[in-house]
């Protein structure tokens, strides 16, 4: 169970909470409302909580209050190819009126198209959201068959902003390519064929890494077992994993011996997605570099059942956005099945980072009690019910706790 420890931002004390609504793209369009529902049925909205839809470039401007109907704000490739405009009215936004926010789902272009950057991606760069943490626990009833010896309960921290930043393609020469192309040129008129070459750079620094070990730490700390595991590949990448593996590390020494409680491992990344199958029980809180960390935590799903149930947050210092782990899912939108748990779920992360445990503990406790049964479950679950009966039976269960 997810336990958090990360700062929370202090909301509880306001008269209101405002929540940007972004669906987004595919599923997203379905599971987000299903989120939204979540947060009135616990009773938020008593403390004067508003579901604002962020205004856009369409010129759609949603008044302050309770958005009767689900109106969605148009990021993603598609409106991008329609109407040729970037997302910057929707981060003023979220800065400007909104305490918190959940984002769906978005598609993204297989090739490179010119202007176009991720939705989200760009978000959490431009809220700084440097903290993505994926909880990942089973609940009886809905794990898939895999390869575990015990039920799965880990969280995985994963640096939010840095990584593979720039990537971009350009036709280049070798120096060999070079020799030859001099010779062919002065033996015939013909070009020799230029090879394309794709390069990434690789961005790590101590100041992020040293930020996202401490929430790490914050978070083993909180937990019973007060393990951290640090994930890299500095065998190969010395340079950059290694001033992760070593900024992560020196933490409790900067910490006035708060995390001397905290036990540290670590493990190569290939060796930990090995272990993660063979004995999940092994693994508490795991802290990666974001690549890996994405990696791990959508393999993570595996061992409970579906990228459906996972959630997550995008935390920073003063904004957090709650967001279901899973994509698009192109192959199942507007079919109604999709399942609604990880938003959901989602929902309930982000209130209790911003303080709000009962209500919280009223949705975990809905979820949980909707999926043990194994009786009420979406297709990726092995079940046949639909995203809206989930929803709807989940949103019964919160009610039932008020009575």
């Amino acid at each position: 169970m997810f336990r958090t420890a990360v700062r929370s931002i202090s909301t509880s004390s306001r008269k209101s909470l405002t929540v940007g609504l972004i669906p987004a793209d595919g599923i997203g369009r379905e599971v987000i409302p299903s989120a939204k529902d979540a947060i009135i049925a616990v009773k938020v909205r008593a403390a004067g909580t508003q579901i604002h839809r962020p205004p856009c470039w369409m010129g759609n401007i949603h008044a302050d209050g309770i958005c009767p109907s689900p109106r969605y704000c148009p990021v993603g490739p598609t409106v991008f190819h329609k109407f040729r405009v970037f997302h910057a009215a929707l981060y003023r936004t979220l800065k400007e009126e909104c305490d918190c926010a959940l984002f769906g789902s978005v598609s993204s272009p297989s090739r490179k198209v010119a202007g176009y950057s991720s939705p989200i991606v760009a978000l959490r760069k431009e809220l700084d959201l440097y903290a993505n943490i994926r909880p990942v626990f089973s609940v009886a009833g809905t794990g898939a068959e895999a390869p575990r010896t015990r039920p799965a309960d880990l969280i995985v921290v994963r640096e939010n902003t840095e990584c593979l930043v720039r990537i971009h393609t350009r036709h280049c020469f070798s120096v060999q390519q070079t020799r030859l192309y001099s010779t062919l040129k002065r033996r015939t008129s013909s070009k020799p064929k230029k090879e394309k070459e794709a390069r990434a750079t690789r961005l790590i620094t101590e100041r992020a890494s040293s930020r996202i070990g401490k929430i790490a730490f914050e978070l083993a700390k909180a937990r019973p077992r007060k393990l951290l595991t640090i994930i890299h590949k500095s065998n190969v990448l010395s340079v950059t994993d290694g001033l992760f593996r070593e900024s992560v590390r020196a933490v409790p020494a900067l910490s006035n011996g708060k995390f001397d409680d905290v036990t540290i491992e670590e493990q190569l990344v290939d060796s930990a997605v090995y272990r993660l199958f063979r004995e999940p029980e092994i693994f508490d809180v795991m802290v990666a570099p974001n690549l890996y960390g994405d990696i791990i935590s959508d393999a993570a799903a595996a061992l409970v059942g579906s990228l459906g149930v996972i959630p997550s947050i995008n935390a920073g210092d003063d904004f957090v956005m709650g967001e279901p782990v899973h994509g698009s899912a192109p192959d199942i939108a507007g079919k109604g099945i999709a399942n609604p748990v990880a938003s959901i779920r989602s929902a309930a992360l982000m209130l209790r980072h911003l303080g709000y445990a009962s209500p919280a503990d009223k949705i975990d406790k809905a979820v949980n009690d909707t999926l043990a049964p194994a009786k009420l479950l979406t297709p990726d679950l092995g079940g046949t019910a639909s995203t809206t009966e989930v929803t709807e039976h989940i949103m019964g269960l919160i009610k039932e706790q008020y009575k």
